[in-house]
């Protein structure tokens, strides 16, 4: 159970972070502008949502980092994973079902070089979300689900460095030639053991 639990925690906080970061760079968003071409723009995650890129990379960095940590440390990413998964979720949640003008805002002033939020709005005739946005928020719902089963099973967790602690069962009993390749074999020093 405490190896299980580690492994769903780290592996969906690595596949999460991961899922972020490639749907940073799709298009969330089709913009049609009310001019002559009608131009369709197409808005990438990181410039609907800014933050969108960071805090994935953020909790890949949660996700490696998750698996050699102790119980404290393991309380704050957990901690840190529920609180990204909210940011994240509600900004990709707006995007999803709102799609607001804000969200394509710098992409059309980078095409026209129209500024304000007005004239931006103005200028946009449509907008149109693709499955990323909800591909995302899916995600998001996972980190969310992770970061509290981190919380959950946190002080479960077998802690990584335990195989290098003395095993006080191990010093209580004689030791001979044989036992000391034992203890090689199971990662231990058998010259650290009292005599």
């Amino acid at each position: 159970m405490t190896r299980r639990a580690r492994l769903v925690g780290v592996l969906a906080a690595v596949a999460v972070g991961a899922i972020g970061v490639i749907s940073s760079t799709q298009t969330w968003l089709v913009a049609v502008l009310d001019d002559d071409a009608q131009r369709e723009l197409a808005v990438a995650g990181a410039a609907a949502v800014p933050v969108l890129a960071p805090l994935s990379l953020a909790v890949l960095a949660l996700g490696a980092a998750l698996s050699i940590v102790g119980l404290l440390l393991r309380y704050v990413f957990g901690g840190l994973m529920v609180v990204i998964a909210g940011i994240l979720g509600y900004l990709s949640a707006q995007v999803a079902f709102t799609a607001p003008v804000a969200a394509v805002a710098s992409t059309v002033t980078s095409a026209t070089g129209i500024t304000g939020t007005d004239a931006v709005a103005a200028l946009v005739s449509s907008v149109t979300p693709t499955p990323w946005p909800a591909a995302t928020l899916a995600s998001c719902a996972v980190l969310l689900a992770s970061g509290l089963w981190v919380l959950a099973t946190a002080r479960r967790w077998v802690f990584s460095g335990r195989r290098f602690k003395p095993n006080a069962a191990a010093a209580s009993r004689p030791v001979d030639a044989v036992d000391s390749w034992d203890d090689l074999s199971h990662g231990e020093d058998p010259t650290a053991r009292p005599r």
